[in-house]
């Protein structure tokens, strides 16, 4: 029982690294509401408005940053 009690309850990183992660989170869910729509409500008629700069180019580019940013977060080391 006491060496539960002797145990240091520390965190895996900084308040920094959280919240960049936090940040690369919020711009990978960017990315993905980037990506959302183009939807048509006659499934008979083609749409093209999802094959636009922004679905293709965009959305994608955005998500990539986040991911690089979580990344970044993981290895910043504290100072």
């Amino acid at each position: 029982m006491n060496n539960n009690e002797n145990q240091n309850s520390e965190f895996l990183f900084a308040k920094n690294n959280y919240i960049i992660l936090i940040a690369g989170v919020l711009i990978i869910a960017l990315g993905y509401i980037l990506m959302s729509g183009g939807g048509n409500d006659n499934p008979a008629e083609f749409n093209d408005a999802i094959f636009n700069f922004r679905r293709i180019r965009l959305a994608p580019t955005v998500i990539f940053i986040g991911f690089g940013v979580c990344i970044y977060s993981i290895f910043k080391k504290a100072k």
